[in-house]
């Protein structure tokens, strides 16, 4: 195990800029879940780790060591590629202790990892078998186990489950984690499934546009989104931003139709200022006096109620723990629970909320 610093790393093809100095450091042991759009740069900023992209500037360095220059096989490393990357004609050992064996390590030595790995990922009855006779699932288990078998510093996840189905997806995602938790590898993980982030890592990293938005832990992300790109990236669904202005005698938001909301804490901003105030779903509820709205969609999912409404010229989304059974058209009035809203400054999207 080690610690990863990424230290103002840059990476551009040419003119073309991908990542704009980029800075990261990851303690040992700790799980860290890169996240953000497509082409944010999170997949090259892992692969240059891995050493399998080139770095244009700043220092990438594993255990105290810089390894901008090293091949990928002298980082000590392992990585768990999107697409499993088995061999279709070696069984599911053969493909665990490739690596091993490529390092002329002794039998001993890969006999014993091999079978402590199986043990650990439940592949013991499927040794013999080849890839193509096995589930998704197992197939992503056997990529991992070769990973494991190295006893890497590093661990690295390349959006692994993006291939899986939902069912499925929830059943790594816990595993991965009890994973973790036994072995306490460094793990730097990549995705960008906000769900995954928020119930795999001890810290997020945002990133969008080669740049990092914000970094923290799953729950300081969601309490104090630093931006609106943060707060509706993280959270599902996504946070409702009302566009307004800020009215300071008595620190209220008053929306484009003219009803005022009670902030409950007085923010970083000036009266009049045109803003946005963010409300996630999961704190909004059914009240007798609040937003006047009128029913679009419902979707019951059984435990809970999505509700998508009409405010003026816009929509919201309420996640009621309720069942409800609207008409559209319905009138319905909302409000949000005290304590739980945002306001960001309109032109630039940053918090207002004074923390």
């Amino acid at each position: 195990m080690a610690e990863v610093n990424i230290s103002e790393a840059r990476k551009a093809y040419g003119a073309l800029n991908i990542l704009h100095g980029v800075n990261i450091d990851i303690r040992d042991g700790e799980f860290v879940v890169l996240v953000g759009p497509s082409g944010c740069g999170k997949s090259t900023l892992l692969r240059m780790v891995a050493g399998l992209e080139s770095i244009t500037g700043g220092t990438i360095s594993i255990g105290g060591k810089i390894v901008n220059n090293l091949p990928p096989k002298d980082r000590d490393i392992a990585m768990v590629f999107q697409s499993y990357a088995l061999y279709p004609h070696k069984t599911v050992a053969e493909n665990m202790v490739f690596a091993l064996r490529l390092q002329k390590q002794p039998a001993d030595l890969i006999k014993q990892r091999l079978q402590a790995a199986a043990e650990t990922l439940d592949l013991v009855p499927y040794l013999d078998r080849y890839p193509r006779q096995l589930s998704g699932g197992q197939r992503q288990r056997v990529a991992m186990g070769r990973a494991i078998v190295r006893s890497p510093q590093v661990f690295l996840f390349d959006e692994p489950l993006s291939n899986l189905d939902a069912k499925l997806r929830v059943q790594m995602r816990k595993e991965i984690k009890e994973l973790h938790q036994r072995l306490r590898t460094t793990t730097i993980y990549v995705t960008h499934d906000q769900v995954e982030a928020m119930t795999m890592a001890d810290k997020i990293v945002v990133m969008q546009g080669g740049k990092i938005e914000q970094t923290g832990t799953p729950l300081e992300l969601y309490d104090r989104p630093r931006n609106t790109f943060v707060a509706t990236f993280i959270g599902s669904p996504s946070m409702n931003l009302l566009k307004g202005h800020y009215k300071a005698d008595g620190a209220v938001f008053v929306t484009e139709t003219g009803d005022e909301i009670a902030l409950g804490f007085t923010p970083e901003a000036s009266d009049g200022q045109a803003v946005l105030l963010g409300v996630r779903p999961e704190h909004l509820s059914l009240a007798p006096s609040g937003l006047k709205t009128t029913v679009n969609v419902t979707e019951p999912t059984g435990h809970e109620t999505m509700v998508f409404l009409r405010y003026g010229s816009g929509e919201l989304v309420a996640v009621l723990s309720e069942r409800h059974d609207f008409e559209p058209g319905q009138a319905v009035t909302i409000a949000a629970r005290p304590g739980k809203l945002h306001l960001f400054d309109a032109e630039s999207g940053k918090t207002l909320r004074r923390d």
